[in-house]
């Protein structure tokens, strides 16, 4: 006997398909949960996300995917089941490796996504981004919204987790209140997949099949290039084309990119510390603070 078929959710994911599990494949997953690749007796293959934890999460991520599907052009994983401790999907092909074509496709995807908009930024509830909750209250103004629920939100939670020094909030507060002078207002906020990088995107052929592990808000769009700029996900092909699409005023990469960049290292912070720690301290000085 298999020793997956000892697993509680395989009991779970073969009720959900109405059929019997012949093979069970782990693959590199999220932050949240275990990830498996299931192919079944009659050779249909899905994807079963697994929350071990005392207060599951996984429906947040299935409302996400869920609404990317529904409101977006992204490829996304079509849902089977959605539980706070089970999520089953469909396998989708693809590897996170991707060359000019495939860059430009998804510049072409993004450029599409910020294209919807809402009348202020925020969402309908409270997210994830990883393991932290992503708080979204709708806020009429942008640069509130990223002072308020972005910045200082992850920042008092770096400290308070003890992973970042108070002196270093002093420091992000005092950008907090320069903020209206440094970054600007969204025509209308975009909707943003929120944690766009190369291992969250799916390539085949020149081609996206699939975007993963979504964070999504409305805001500017500005903060998703600057997630994707700072940790080099994607090279000239996609920063050309969505240029091309879609151009950024000026200013952006003298400075607002640096600013934005600061979420997305701020939750390295709470997630693992160490040495991004010293490169928050770094971007802060970038800026002048």
């Amino acid at each position: 006997m298999n020793a997956w078929n000892e697993e509680p959710w395989v009991a779970q994911v073969e009720a959900v398909a109405g059929r019997p599990l012949q093979q069970v494949t782990p693959l590199h997953g999220g932050m949240i949960g275990e990830v498996y690749r299931v192919r079944f007796a009659d050779g249909a293959q899905a994807v079963a996300k697994v929350d071990r934890r005392a207060q599951p999460e996984l429906a947040i991520e299935g409302m996400m995917l869920g609404y990317l599907g529904a409101h977006s052009g992204v490829p996304v994983p079509a849902l089977w089941h959605v539980a706070p401790d089970l999520l089953l999907m469909d396998y989708l092909p693809g590897a996170s490796s991707f060359d000019g074509a495939a860059e430009a496709h998804l510049a072409e995807l993004l450029v599409d996504l910020h294209g919807i908009h809402a009348d202020a930024c925020g969402f309908d509830r409270d997210t994830l981004i990883g393991l932290l909750p992503q708080p979204n209250p709708w806020t009429a103004s942008w640069v509130d919204f990223f002072r308020e629920q972005r910045l200082r939100h992850l920042g008092q939670r770096a400290v308070a987790m003890g992973r970042m020094p108070a002196a270093l909030m002093t420091r992000i507060d005092a950008l907090a209140r320069r903020l209206d002078d440094i970054i600007e207002e969204p025509a209308r906020p975009s909707l943003l997949h929120g944690d766009i990088w190369a291992a969250n995107v799916l390539a085949k052929d020149g081609h996206i099949t699939g975007v993963l592990d979504p964070a999504i808000y409305y805001g500017h769009r500005e903060i998703e290039l600057a997630y994707i700029f700072l940790f080099h996900s994607f090279g000239d092909a996609f920063r050309d084309r969505y240029l091309e699409l879609w151009p950024l005023t000026p200013g952006y990469f003298q400075e607002r990119i640096f600013v934005y960049q600061l979420y997305p290292l701020l939750s390295h912070v709470c997630h693992f510390g160490g040495h991004y720690v010293q490169s928050t301290a770094t971007m802060l000085a970038r800026v002048g603070f």
